[in-house]
This record gives C-alpha cells, sequence and structure tokens, in this order.
C-alpha cells in the first residue's frame, strides 16, 4: 500500500469529491462544536459550490490529489497570494486511511508546487478545534504567526519559509 501524489484539475470527479469530503467534515465539525448540529444541507451545497477551487490552477495555483493503493484518498492545494506568497489550502486525507503519512506527503507536495510557483514562503489558516492540522503544521516546521487575512473562521495563521531548490537537494536524503 502506497501513496501517490499528482496535480489534477479542481473540477475532476475525484477532486470534487474530496473537495466535498473535506468541505462537508469541517463545516460538521464547527457546527457541532459551536451550534450542536451538523451543517444544514442547502448551506452545505452553497458553500461547495462558492468555494469550487478555481484559484487552484496554473499559472497561480494548484491542486494535488493523493491517491493511497490507487484510490482517491487526499487533497492539497496552493495558490499565489502576491509574488514570494503561497497559501496551503484544502489539506484533507480521508478518514480510513488516516494515520498512514498522507497528509505529510502532501503538505511536502504542496510546497514543491508552491516553489514552482515562485513562492518564497507559504502560509495557511486553521480553526481552533482542527488540533490534528495544527499538530501537523507544527511537526513539519510551520510556526504560528499573526493573521494574513480575514477569514471569519480562521483562528490560527501559520507560515514556513521554502528552501531554495539547492539547498532542498542537499536536505534530501
Amino acid at each position: 500500500m502506497t501513496w501517490t501524489i499528482a496535480p489534477e484539475p479542481y473540477d475532476s470527479p475525484d477532486a470534487a469529491a474530496l473537495w466535498r469530503a473535506y468541505y462537508t467534515e469541517v463545516s460538521d465539525r464547527w457546527y457541532l462544536l459551536h451550534e450542536g448540529h451538523r451543517t444544514d444541507p442547502g448551506e452545505l451545497e452553497r458553500g461547495i459550490a462558492a468555494q469550487a477551487g478555481a484559484e487552484l490552477t496554473p499559472p497561480g495555483g494548484r491542486l494535488l490529489v493523493g491517491r493511497y493503493d490507487g484510490e482517491p484518498a487526499g487533497s492539497a492545494g496552493v495558490r499565489l497570494l502576491d509574488a514570494d506568497t503561497a497559501e496551503l489550502t484544502r489539506v484533507f486525507v480521508v478518514e480510513g486511511v488516516r494515520g498512514r503519512g498522507g497528509a505529510a506527503l502532501l503538505v511536502a507536495a504542496a510546497e514543491e508546487a508552491a516553489h514552482a510557483l515562485g513562492a518564497r514562503r507559504i502560509v495557511l489558516d486553521t480553526r481552533s478545534d482542527l488540533v490534528e492540522a495544527r499538530a501537523l503544521y507544527a511537526r513539519l516546521g510551520y510556526t504560528e504567526t499573526g493573521p494574513h487575512n480575514d477569514d471569519p473562521y480562521a483562528e490560527h495563521w501559520f507560515r514556513k519559509e521554502l528552501e531554495p531548490v539547492a539547498a532542498r537537494a542537499v536536505n534530501r536524503p
């Protein structure tokens, strides 16, 4: 059983299914925590449609889909915020394959994609209730910093400087 990660159009059937799973999970977690119920189905559909992912396409972005043993199992996206800064988004691994290294591989692939887009740093935001995500980012060298956006759901912001190409080549096993 192995992971493979490759760029994929945001609107491919597999990418769209992963987006739906991700959005449903994080939305339901928020509503269950704050209001005691799952996301209203109509609101869920509007949210999924409103954030389809068109910004995750070249030349300013990229969506990566991870497959575990050939099956779509995770995603990560990057988009340029400016010439030097990319934002990491949509990092998600389906429940059945969590704990098998996919999240770290997806983030590493997203960092490579951000560097290929010209970014020198990568930023992200997350919520307090997404404790697994915050632990992952800290483990992967991200530093908590001040806000880089005004997303009403963001409670934690992280940043990581991307290594120059020569340094990454030297540091690889």
